[in-house]
C-alpha cells in the first residue's frame, strides 16, 4: 500500500515521502497512529494543504524534544538484578525496566521511545538509545549490577568479573605453593642421589 508520511519514521522516510509498505503495517501502525495517509489523489491534495501546519508543529515539537534531550543526555541509570558469578543475569533487563529506572530519575518516556535491540542479559554498562523525537536521538547508560556497591565499582571502571575474595584466595594459594616447593629442599634431594652410587 502506498502512503504519505506525516512525520519522519525511522528506517522508512521523512515527512512528505510517499512510500510503499505492507498492508498490515500501514493499517495497524502508520494509519492507526496518524503517522501516514493513504496515497490517494484526494489525500495528496489534503497533504499539500496540511504541509505548512505539519512542518510548523514538527519544528515546535523538535525544539521541545531538544530541551528534554539536553536534560537526560548521558545519564547513567542503575538497574539491580540477580546474576550468576560469571555475570549472566537470571532473567533480563527489558525496555520496561529501563523506563522504570528513568522514571525513578524523574524522566517519563513511552515504550516506543526506548530503542533496545534485544534484552540485556549480562552485568556491566550498556548504552541505550532514546528517541525523544523522531529526529532527536540521545544515549543514556544503563549500569546493570547485583548491588549498589557493585554498580559503583562498575561505574569507576573496575573489573568485577572475579570477586575480591576469589582474587585473595588465589594469592594465598600461590604463596602456599611457593612454600611447598621450596628450592632448597629440591637441592638436597639432588645431592643425595650421586652419593648413593
Amino acid at each position: 500500500m502506498e502512503v504519505i508520511l506525516l512525520e519522519r519514521v525511522a528506517k522508512l522516510g521523512q515527512m512528505g515521502d510517499i512510500v510503499n509498505v505492507k498492508n498490515g503495517y500501514a493499517r495497524n501502525f502508520l494509519l492507526k497512529r496518524h503517522k501516514a495517509l493513504r496515497a490517494t489523489a484526494d489525500n495528496r491534495a489534503k497533504y499539500e494543504g496540511m504541509k505548512a501546519d505539519l512542518e510548523a508543529k514538527n519544528i515546535a515539537a523538535k525544539g521541545e524534544a531538544s530541551k528534554v534531550a539536553e536534560k537526560i543526555e548521558g545519564r547513567n541509570v542503575i538497574v539491580i538484578r540477580q546474576a550468576s558469578e560469571s555475570g549472566q543475569l537470571f532473567g533480563s533487563v527489558s525496555v520496561r525496566d529501563i523506563m522504570a529506572a528513568l522514571a525513578a530519575d524523574g524522566v517519563s518516556l513511552s515504550r516506543q521511545q526506548v530503542l533496545l535491540e534485544h534484552p540485556i542479559k549480562t552485568i556491566g554498562q550498556h548504552k541505550i538509545t532514546i528517541a525523544v523525537h523522531p529526529e532527536v536521538e540521545i544515549h543514556v547508560t544503563a549500569t546493570v549490577a547485583r548491588s549498589e556497591a557493585e554498580a559503583e565499582r562498575i561505574n569507576r571502571g573496575e573489573d568485577i568479573s572475579t570477586r575480591q575474595e576469589d582474587q585473595d584466595a588465589a594469592a594465598e594459594a600461590i604463596a602456599a605453593a611457593g612454600e611447598f616447593f621450596d628450592p632448597e629442599a629440591q637441592d638436597h634431594g639432588e645431592e643425595a642421589a650421586p652419593n648413593e652410587q
